[in-house]
């Protein structure tokens, strides 16, 4: 992998052949995927799309001491209003004196399709500059300058020489992909690019006598780079911190509410620790290849299981295995006895679970282990990483591989018509798609949630608490799905909710 050079990255389509359409079976999905037969996959209707330049806001707006400036229509980014709070509470449990959201609309018109956008870029540029005098400055290129061919990088390699901030481009105009989740990837060129590393023009190199940097070697050694999501809490966060601390491993956390600061040494760092390979992947092959950094990648702390994989991941780097094993068994000795009387209580309940692939698979074996037949998951996407983790869950879950496996990012129409053919008792969902399963009468349990605990030993008892209380008063979603209905015709729920992929498999096989 060697993108950084260029100024753009590649579409993950490209880069890692990610399926967006398909229907079958856990089993079905695994062999076809090694086969290679999913990359051409497609869909001949779709309902909607996710948008690039959203899932990049999402993903670094909550850099601290910086300001984002989005080139595009006044509706672009809007949906950062729904952050402002939250945005702001997070970052301030990281440093008293953060702000919260700052951005900068250019407001593209009729006109300037005609004309171009680069005035208004350079003036919103030197407005952040000087109402702000951020650290770095997040220049988001939407559709639109795309299309009418705006020199974004040109301006902001002129601008750079007037500006004190870090002026860092990130290209994400949405139309170019339907695989939603390379804003990541978006995202993370901008910043290897334009943050990673000592600026030795501006910076003085730092002198240390022998002692100290035999000292400051030690310290990099044992300090690992967690790699945050924006669906993490902080709970999540101090979770994670937690186990690594106690296997003596220093910690720094990226991306999510970093500073811009954070990335000047973050190539200084002896292994790098993902949690969710879909966001990740990225980041940690360029910074091997770049600084020689391995990584950790196998799987999300989501469930005893996969919690337990990800401390041996790491602890093997580390040599320290032995440590490990120690902690893992006393916090899995503490948490079953504490999570034993919810598996009475889930015994025969059925769930089915949507978003990203990573995430669901872990969060299903989460639930098996409580109790849970599963009867079906629906990924955004599919790649080789969830191609690794489908292994896996299919060899820790009893016949999983007859479990329906969907693939598609905002087709709802496709999960209703799933959900009226085999009636799950839980349904975990992604941001976007639970008030359409509530509508059909399902109890809900977000598959995540900033404020609350998912990940790591403490998240599973969580995990159990919540779902124990919702499925014991399910009466509002009841009533509502007794009161409501979808906009869908009957006729609809009546046909296969697989008809409008390419060559997939009937349900009628599989439910049958």
């Amino acid at each position: 992998m060697d993108y950084i050079k260029h100024k753009v990255p590649p579409v993950r389509e490209d880069r890692l052949m990610a399926c967006q359409a398909y229907g079958g079976t856990c089993g079905d999905l695994s062999r076809d995927s090694k086969k290679g037969c999913l990359y051409a996959s497609k869909r001949t209707f779709s309902q909607t799309q996710g948008c690039q330049l959203n899932l990049s806001l999402g993903m670094i707006s909550s850099m601290r001491d910086a300001v984002m400036v989005i080139h595009s229509p006044i509706g672009c980014g809007g949906n950062l209003i729904q952050n402002a709070g939250i945005n702001k509470v997070f970052q301030k449990l990281r440093q008293e004196s953060a702000v919260g959201l700052r951005w900068i609309n250019t407001n593209l018109s009729e006109v300037d399709v005609i004309s171009g956008g680069e005035a208004k870029l350079r003036q919103a540029v030197l407005k952040a500059e000087r109402e702000f005098r951020p650290s770095a400055i997040l220049v988001f290129n939407s559709c639109v300058p795309a299309l009418i061919g705006d020199d974004i990088d040109g301006i902001l390699d002129d601008l750079q020489k007037q500006v004190s901030a870090k002026i860092v481009p990130i290209h994400c105009e949405g139309f170019k992909t339907k695989i939603q989740a390379t804003a990541y990837d978006s995202v993370y060129h901008g910043l290897i690019r334009n943050l990673v590393g000592e600026d030795k023009d501006s910076k003085p190199a730092i002198v240390r006598t022998p002692e100290e940097e035999a000292e400051h070697q030690d310290v990099i050694s044992k300090t690992v780079n967690l790699l945050n999501v924006g669906s993490m809490s902080r709970i999540d966060e101090e979770e994670l911190v937690r186990l690594l601390k106690a296997l003596d491993l220093n910690v720094r956390i990226l991306p999510s509410y970093s500073h811009p600061d954070d990335y000047v040494y973050a190539h200084e760092a002896a292994l790098n620790v993902s949690i969710c390979a879909t966001h990740d992947d990225y980041f940690v092959e360029h910074f091997q290849q770049m600084y020689g950094i391995p990584y950790v990648m196998r799987t999300i702390p989501i469930g005893i299981a996969n919690t337990n994989k990800w401390l041996r991941d790491i602890a093997s780097f580390f040599g320290i295995e032995e440590q490990a094993e120690k902690l893992i068994a006393a916090e899995t000795a503490e948490l079953i006895k504490a999570i034993e009387p919810f598996k009475a209580e889930f015994k025969g309940k059925t769930a089915f679970l949507t978003g990203g692939e990573v995430r669901i698979l872990t969060t299903a074996e989460l639930l098996h282990n409580l109790g849970f037949e599963i009867l079906g998951l629906r990924g955004y996407h599919f790649d080789k990483y969830g191609e690794i983790l489908l292994d896996e869950y299919m060899e820790d879950v009893p016949n999983s591989e007859k479990a329906i496996f969907n693939i598609g990012s905002g087709q709802v129409f496709e999960q209703a018509n799933l959900l009226s053919k085999i009636t799950p008792d839980l349904f975990v969902g992604h941001i976007g798609v639970n008030g359409s399963a509530a509508k059909q009468g399902y109890p809900i349990f977000p598959l995540f949630g900033q404020s609350d605990d998912y990940l790591g030993y403490k998240g599973v008892y969580e995990v159990a608490a919540r779902v124990s209380r919702i499925l014991k008063n399910p009466s509002f979603n009841k009533n509502l799905g007794s009161n409501t209905r979808l906009p869908y015709r009957d006729s609809w729920y009546e046909q296969d909710p697989f008809t409008y992929i390419d060559d997939s498999a009937s349900i009628a096989a599989q439910i049958g």
